[in-house]
This record gives structure tokens, sequence and C-alpha cells, in this order.
């Protein structure tokens, strides 16, 4: 199946996705993050429920803080909208909204995700630069020791390596700066930026 028949199969799910593609670099790339969308709704919904149950509130705060991300990397901007205030009612303590909104933006969630089913059943799309977390992990202490010995080539080199990974929106945009730093020998400061971002491969 090509790519432009995916991306046709996705038109009609509610997703924006001239902004996808412009979020995450290319086709492959958008509708790798869709199926990553589709196939991550389980565990998400699972641990975002559990998180609300146990009023665990700064737990639930990162989490729907992620699912923002990643809604609006795929161009679905009226979810990403919809966890960002719930995200932002976490940060605040505000729980009569987060107890008036929680079950609506999941079931919202739970829907696209259940229009993104054919995509996310197809045979996953790699982009030909993506690398697994398990790598992205190894270059990432690689490029570490790399800024450590001052080794700008190869630090640069593992940085842009690191880049096909495929990061939410704001650890991509982290680690473009953490590249621009290296440029100008700025060693420490690119080094906090990849220890910031290390978490978020999993």
């Amino acid at each position: 199946m090509t790519l432009e028949h995916i991306i046709d199969m996705i038109q009609g799910t509610g997703l924006d996705i001239n902004k996808g593609i412009e979020y995450t670099g290319g086709e492959e790339n958008y509708i790798s993050a869709v199926q990553r969308f589709y196939k991550n709704h389980d565990k998400n919904n699972e641990k975002i429920a559990e998180y609300y149950a146990s009023k665990d509130y700064n737990s639930y705060m990162i989490a729907v803080h992620a699912l923002k991300s990643n809604a609006k990397m795929i161009g679905a901007n009226d979810l990403s909208l919809s966890f960002e205030e719930l995200e932002s009612a976490a940060r605040e303590n505000n729980i009569s909204v987060i107890e008036a909104k929680h079950e609506a933006v999941l079931q919202a969630y739970t829907e696209l995700v259940e229009r993104l089913k054919p995509i996310g059943d197809l045979e996953e799309v790699h982009p030909a630069d993506e690398i697994s977390a398990e790598e992205a992990k190894e270059v990432c202490e690689q490029l570490l020791s790399a800024l450590d010995d001052f080794d700008d080539s190869l630090a640069k080199e593992l940085a842009v390596k690191l880049s096909g990974y495929p990061f939410r929106i704001t650890q991509r945009d982290k680690l473009k700066e953490a590249i621009g730093l290296i440029d100008d020998f700025m060693y420490d400061d690119a080094t906090d930026i990849i220890k910031e971002i290390y978490p978020g491969i999993e």
C-alpha cells in the first residue's frame, strides 16, 4: 500500500493532516506517528484512569501533558486542546474541572483511536532514518560522553542520529536546540538538554 493511499485513509478521521505532516516532518513520519498514537491508547488510557482514580494529580498532569503533545503531533487539534485543559487544571489543582471533563476527554480520545483502527492495523510504517528506543538510549549515552570529551564533530553526528527517534514535539524542539548549542560549542547547556529529554525515550 502506498503512502498516498494511507494518507487518503486518514482523511475523514478528523485529523489535520497538513499540520501533522508539518509537525512530524514528512508523510512517512506522520503515518508512523498516527500508528504509534493508535497502538499506545490502551496503555495510556489505563495509566490516566489509574492516576484519576487514586487522585495522583501530579502523575495525571504529566500523562495528559504527553497526550497533549502526541495529539498535536498527529493533527488532533481539538483533542490536544482538551488534554491541555486537563493539564492546566491538574497543575492548578483545580479538581472540579478535572472531574467535570475527564470522562468526556477520554471518551473523545477513545473515539478518535477507533476511527484510526484501519491505519493502526496496517503493517507499521518506519521512516528510513527512524531508530528504536533501545538504540536512541545508546546514542544518548554516547552523545553525553562525546559532549563530556568536547568532541564536537562526533557530538553533532550523534545528535543528528538521535533525531531519528520519534520524540514528541517539545522534546524534538529541545533536541534541535541542543544541536544549535553544539554548533556554538556550548557543551554544558547541550548536555543539560540531552539529560532532560533522555527520560522521554521509552
